[in-house]
């Protein structure tokens, strides 16, 4: 919602104050499919020839962040640590039991209770991975500490390449707005010997391909970008909140001790209480029993 109304206020003052300063839409419009055509068909030829077709369809799918915001929200922070006390709780209490959970994470009856982390491949290999490691006794902690480190550490560099992509787009947007402006010039000097008038529009017209190249740059693009890094280092958190108990665990901290380090190391805003975090791992201690 912030996404569409800052497009909204952006449109309306830039716009807005320009017909209140006495300006004439009239030109600007006559000029902008061409230039539009110029501008942005340059800049998505270049952004094709920049990226790999994986890039592209990560970076189409993560616009929609700067409009719907982080996947996670509080609730999910919540149920995570959740299922991870529970996963905790029953490798402490039987670890030939906990083997069936984390080879077929789908058929478990844990996993299922959360279907929005189960659905997500990237939490599941992680929690998976790290509690098979322990299985195999691959449990030293600075050594997983390390390896969950690295996996981190990529999972970081692919979620951030659509924030990437996106920034250089904006980066190159200005100077592929002066192209366009230059082609608008020779345009001109092809009319030198019309009336001032004839001129004075035409001239105007090629401007408009530096507004618009500095405009897109500046309000759209490059605002995105912002956004779709800020979304995906959000995200990550969720990620690293996994790494924290699972270390912590293997410190052989107590079940309890674990989770108040994923809750503590939980982003302010995602933060469950540590009382609505103790009333959700009843409900759970409840219905294990």
């Amino acid at each position: 919602m912030l996404g569409i109304i800052g497009i909204v206020v952006i449109f309306a003052m830039v716009f807005g104050g320009y017909l209140a300063a006495g300006g004439k839409l009239g030109i600007i419009i006559k000029a902008l499919p061409f230039e539009f055509m110029m501008i942005g068909g340059a800049a998505t030829g270049a952004f094709l020839i920049s990226n790999d077709g994986a890039t592209v369809k990560h970076t189409l799918k993560d616009v929609a962040k700067v409009f719907k915001g982080a996947k996670w929200k509080p609730e999910d922070y919540r149920d995570l640590l959740c299922l991870l006390f529970e996963l905790i709780r029953l490798a402490r209490q039987n670890p030939v039991a906990i083997e069936e959970h984390v080879e077929s994470p789908k058929e478990s009856n844990i996993f299922g209770k959360y279907p929005k982390i189960l659905a997500d491949k990237y939490a599941i290999e992680l929690i998976c991975d790290t509690m098979r490691s322990v299985s195999m006794n691959y449990d030293d902690p600075h050594q997983v500490e390390e390896v969950l480190d690295k996996r981190l550490d990529g999972m970081q560099h692919h979620a951030l390449h659509s924030s990437h992509a996106l920034q250089s787009m904006a980066d190159a947007l200005p100077a592929l707005g002066i192209v366009a402006a230059v082609l608008g010039v020779i345009k001109t000097m092809a009319s030198i010997d019309q009336p001032p008038e004839v001129l004075g529009k035409l001239i105007g017209g090629a401007l408009v391909g530096t507004f618009l190249g500095v405009f897109l740059a500046y309000g759209l693009v490059g605002p995105f970008a912002t956004k779709v890094k800020a979304v995906a280092e959000e995200d990550l958190q969720f990620y690293h909140l996994i790494r924290e108990v699972l270390v912590a665990n293997l410190h052989n901290h107590a079940t309890n001790i674990c989770i108040e380090v994923g809750r503590q190391n939980t982003p302010d805003h995602f933060r469950p209480s540590f009382e609505d975090l103790e009333e959700a791992l009843k409900s759970v201690k409840q219905e294990a029993a």
